[in-house]
């Protein structure tokens, strides 16, 4: 039997506070699994397990995307696509993880489902603080907020502050491309509303890429962050239906119908929609 040997530089002798499982606060972390179901539920572990995870990664995600923003303000492209990169494989995380939950049948669901009561995804305030810097503004997604007075206030503020997007278009505007007034002052805390004219300036971008190369860049990296979102968005879609079918949501939604919907909004609706109007290089149709 091969042995490796214990080497002697190895710390041992270690106080209250400088340990690995100190550093990384374990004890809070390791303990935060309370299942409420009575007897305990096996699968409830998973579930809990599942979702703080899930809550970890968004809110590196979210850390992540006030910096890159923080760049666009700075008018600091270029450091704000090593943000992107990871970002990227935030999101990969976030999608992969669905693949243990489904996992779980219906009926090992149903074991601890009731033990829920209200609670919901839906009542996740990270995910609406990402929803909200990618420009998804809805002010009715704080009332579930409503009884936390100090969350409210942080997610309420971060409804009314500039998206990624918005922060994007007024760089383009602070480099000479014209975008219209009325789109970089306006209410923040609404949602975004497609203008023609800010296509047309992402159509000059995509068509001469060269001379724009920064600003094309970062057009791409926001399309693959919205791309991503989406199909996380569906796999949590598909999840919900294959554990509880078309069962309404413990947070008083209809389910999979409502998850569908979100399928239907788009954060930069112009990076989308400037692909069917763009021409060939030299071509004037």
């Amino acid at each position: 039997m091969t042995v490796r040997e214990f080497e002697k530089g190895i710390h041992v002798e270690l106080s209250k506070g400088a340990t690995y499982g100190d550093y990384l606060r374990l004890d809070l972390i390791l303990n935060a699994q309370e299942r409420r179901s009575k007897p305990p539920q096996h699968d409830e572990m998973l579930f809990i397990i599942q979702h703080q995870t899930s809550e970890l990664w968004m809110k590196l995600m979210l850390h992540e995307l006030d910096a890159a923003r923080e760049y666009v303000c700075n008018d600091n492209l270029e450091s704000s696509f090593k943000i992107f990169s990871r970002v990227a494989h935030i999101q990969r995380m976030l999608f992969e993880q669905w693949s243990v939950l489904e996992t779980m049948t219906p009926s090992e669901y149903l074991e601890f489902r009731d033990d829920l009561g209200k609670a919901s995804g839906f009542q996740s305030y990270q995910y609406r603080a990402i929803e909200f810097i990618l420009g998804n503004k809805d002010a009715n997604t704080l009332r579930p907020l409503q009884h936390e007075k100090t969350l409210y206030a942080w997610l309420d503020a971060r409804l009314h502050e500039p998206s990624l997007y918005d922060e994007f278009l007024r760089y383009l505007a602070r480099h000479g491309h014209p975008v219209p007034k009325d789109t970089l002052d306006r209410d923040f805390s609404l949602p975004y509303v497609s203008n023609p004219q800010v296509m047309a300036v992402f159509q000059g971008i995509y068509e001469t890429p060269d001379k724009n190369w920064d600003a094309y860049e970062m057009c791409e990296k926001l399309v693959d962050v919205e791309q991503r979102f989406q199909l996380w968005r569906f796999r949590h879609m598909l999840t919900v239906q294959r554990v509880i079918g078309f069962r309404s949501g413990t947070g008083g939604s209809s389910g999979v119908g409502f998850l569908k919907k979100a399928l239907d909004y788009r954060f930069f609706p112009e990076l989308w929609d400037v692909r069917t109007e763009l021409k060939a290089p030299g071509r004037n149709v």
